[in-house]
């Protein structure tokens, strides 16, 4: 029930979002919205605002925008036209489409921050929780719980401190003085040199929380939204070029993790939200047909021939880019279910 609850909050958390980023910035630009619809299929449950549908519908796995002059359905009337989303200018419509990415990485952001005020950001101390056995460290003695007070003689304040003066020194010796069971104790260690060409000598740090101010909590995350988009996007450019296996999860999986997101508390499950929100905006800005990315490219193709591309042809690569993305989530969920299944088959070592 848990992983129930949980999987619609944070699905239906993500999607709103996404959608209501659409819905905003189309009602600024003076596009007619005929429909926000959460999920896919029959309706659940709906409300008529003063030119809107608002309706909630039967699978929670996404959700729209139907917005006046995207369609030709027939439907539409003289005022349709005019404040139709094809009525608009092309920085307009882009600025529409970017949105729902865009809510996705504010969200993420806020998430972040909410942890951070609330619970705390991770820290690293100079207290040593792990000597891996082929570094110096280990080798010249450290152990976890040696917290370190001194290199070459200069008092460490914090972690930040304690690696820039081991960076500047590669291949060299240095003095290292810990505290361990109430007592001073000092080794001296020689360094390695990494492939950056920065020193190293094998120490883990522990990992404490500090509790961020409002303002501080907004930057930081920002910051850690920037640094999980680049890591995202480096680990899929590794997998393009082969340096790192394909690793794709599909609703299962996620259901999945969620649920043991949920399991170790609220908080948690708010940093999973912000990185599967960062994830969603991401991956709907691929240049994917059906996907907000492909919209956007045809609106940057129109800028430069100079005029739309046929509405009847652009439906059709985006229609059967949808059904390509829908084989894929199948053959993905499939993958899932069976991974899923097989690891609680395997008998324990």
């Amino acid at each position: 029930m848990l992983t129930f609850v949980a999987s619609i909050f944070v699905f239906g958390l993500l999607v709103l979002i996404h959608e209501l980023g659409h819905f905003i910035v189309a009602k600024m630009v003076g596009i007619k919205v005929m429909e926000f619809s959460l999920g896919f299929g029959p309706k659940v449950a709906g409300v008529t605002g003063e030119e809107t549908q608002y309706n909630l519908r039967l699978l929670p796995l996404g959700g729209f925008v139907r917005m006046a002059g995207m369609e030709s359905d027939g439907e539409t009337d003289e005022e349709d036209e005019l404040r139709g989303f094809n009525k608009k200018t092309i920085s307009q419509r882009i600025a529409v489409i970017f949105a729902g990415p865009f809510m996705n990485f504010l969200l993420a952001a806020l998430l972040f921050a909410l942890v951070f005020a609330f619970q705390g950001i991770p820290v690293a101390t100079t207290v040593i929780s792990e000597t891996p056995p082929d570094y110096p460290a280990f080798q010249a003695g450290l152990r976890p719980g040696d917290q370190i007070l001194a290199i070459n003689g200069e008092r460490i304040e914090n972690w930040d401190q304690l690696v820039l003066l081991i960076d500047e020194r590669p291949e060299q010796n240095i003095s290292v003085s810990v505290l361990r069971n109430g007592a001073e104790q000092q080794f001296n260690i020689h360094t390695v040199i990494d492939e950056s060409g920065t020193g190293k000598i094998g120490i883990v740090p522990e990992q404490s929380t500090r509790k961020l101010g409002l303002i501080e909590s907004l930057g930081q995350g920002l910051v850690w939204t920037g640094r999980v988009t680049l890591m995202i996007l480096d680990f899929l450019s590794q997998m393009i070029f082969g340096q790192a296996p394909a690793d794709f999860g599909g609703p299962v999986r996620v259901v999945s993790e969620i649920g043991k997101a949920a399991s170790v508390g609220f908080f948690f499950l708010l940093q999973l939200a912000a990185f599967l929100s960062i994830n969603l905006g991401l991956f709907n800005l691929f240049p994917i047909p059906a996907l907000d990315g492909s919209r956007i490219l045809f609106l940057f193709w129109e800028k430069l021939r100079g005029r739309p591309v046929d509405p009847v042809k652009e439906n059709f690569i985006h229609l059967v880019g949808l059904g390509l993305l829908l084989l894929l989530m199948v053959v993905i969920t499939y993958n899932d279910i069976l991974s899923i299944f097989v690891s609680k088959n395997v008998p324990g070592q």
